[in-house]
């Protein structure tokens, strides 16, 4: 575990210090984003680059009923703020901020990146890690076969899985009431033991992990299906940092350049299930 470090200011709590963070899914501007978490997470940890790896809004969602808390917007003041001081942010486009297309015209453009103040945003990048691999990072849903083939399938899911986090929040509400503490989620279990949802997590990452291969990186580092995992898949490393909805994770690099998956409570680093 690194050391712990002085903050940067007062207002900051002691914490831990890492040389990158990514996070992915954070879905801001729906009623299933753990915001307050995400700044529990961001305030532990510091770090020299942070990686967005797309879905950290969700303008789907905000089209349909606009829903913006105050903590949604700490969210955003947060990662302007570690910008401004210094962390080198970098956000990746998802499916459901595509953020490349709505500011290309407005803010400056270099090559295949645009700037947005100190934040770059690209449709992927390479990350080098402090022991020298290359990872390709990249939110994923450009190798989701039923967002290429099938739209309409993914729209309808993408409301099943709203209704399910809908149950699952009055299940957290009620729990609450009755003074007892649960993690437990019922679409993180439904993707866990349905058949046909296995098969999609399997397929995606075997998808996945050959592209890499073709573009000749060591491993790919993404997002999109909310299901954070740190395996090795036919020589190809493989890291998906999980979601801000149902899981609460992010990849975290040390200074050695060791890759870690985390898991946060709210207040501190839990052990998955």
């Amino acid at each position: 575990m690194p050391p712990h470090t002085a903050p940067k200011n007062a207002e900051e709590p002691l914490g831990v210090s890492c040389r990158t963070i990514f996070i992915s899914d954070v879905h801001l501007g729906t009623r299933g984003c753990q915001a307050e978490a995400l700044l529990s997470f961001l305030r532990h940890y510091h770090c020299e680059y942070l990686y967005l790896v797309g879905d950290i809004l969700d303008l789907w969602q905000l089209k349909r009923r606009w829903y913006w808390p105050t903590a949604h917007n700490t969210v955003v003041q947060k990662i302007l703020r570690l910008a401004r001081h210094g962390v080198q942010v970098r956000y990746v486009r998802g499916n459901h901020d595509p953020v490349f297309e709505m500011l290309s015209d407005l803010v400056p453009v270099e090559g295949e990146r645009i700037l947005l103040g100190d934040i770059q945003i690209v449709d992927s990048c390479v990350h080098e890690t402090a022991d020298g691999r290359r990872l390709w990072v990249i939110h994923g849903d450009q190798f989701d076969v039923t967002m290429r083939y099938a739209p309409w399938l993914t729209r309808l899911g993408d409301h099943g899985y709203t209704l399910l986090l809908f149950i699952n929040r009055r299940y957290q509400w009620a729990v609450r009431r009755i003074g007892l503490h649960s993690r437990w989620s019922l679409s993180a279990t439904i993707k866990r033991r349905v058949k046909q949802a296995v098969q999609f997590i399997g397929d995606y990452e075997q998808v996945l992990a050959q592209a890499c291969r073709r573009e000749g990186y060591e491993g790919v580092i993404c997002g999109h299906i909310h299901h954070a995992e740190i395996k090795e898949i036919e020589g190809i490393l493989y890291h998906n940092d999980g979601d801000w909805v149902e899981s609460c994770t992010a990849l975290v690099e040390h200074a050695t350049g060791r890759l870690e998956l985390v898991h946060w409570d709210g207040e501190s680093q839990v052990s998955p299930h």
